[in-house]
């Protein structure tokens, strides 16, 4: 009965902290400010720029390997184990 009652207590505390969260806009620390721009450019980027991946860190798949299914071709390298 103790476990049980424990495992209630910890996953209500978990949905509590879970429900902290705060949804505004994003500021740096009163006293401090943002990063220096990056080296070579003109512009300093806003904290929602700086949190934005760039498009090398995640690219897009602009075409499809397979568009449906189709059986797939005899493998001569496919072979069962060896015992």
């Amino acid at each position: 009965m103790a476990c049980r009652s424990t495992l209630i207590l910890v996953a209500l505390s978990a949905l509590a902290v879970a429900g902290c969260g705060n949804r505004r806009d994003l500021k740096p620390l009163a006293g401090h400010s943002l990063p220096p721009a990056p080296y070579g450019t003109g512009y300093k980027p806003n904290a929602e720029q700086m949190l934005k991946p760039p498009v090398l860190a995640r690219p897009e798949r602009s075409v499809d390997v397979r568009v449906r299914s189709e059986e797939r071709a005899d493998d001569p390298f496919d072979l069962p184990p060896e015992n």
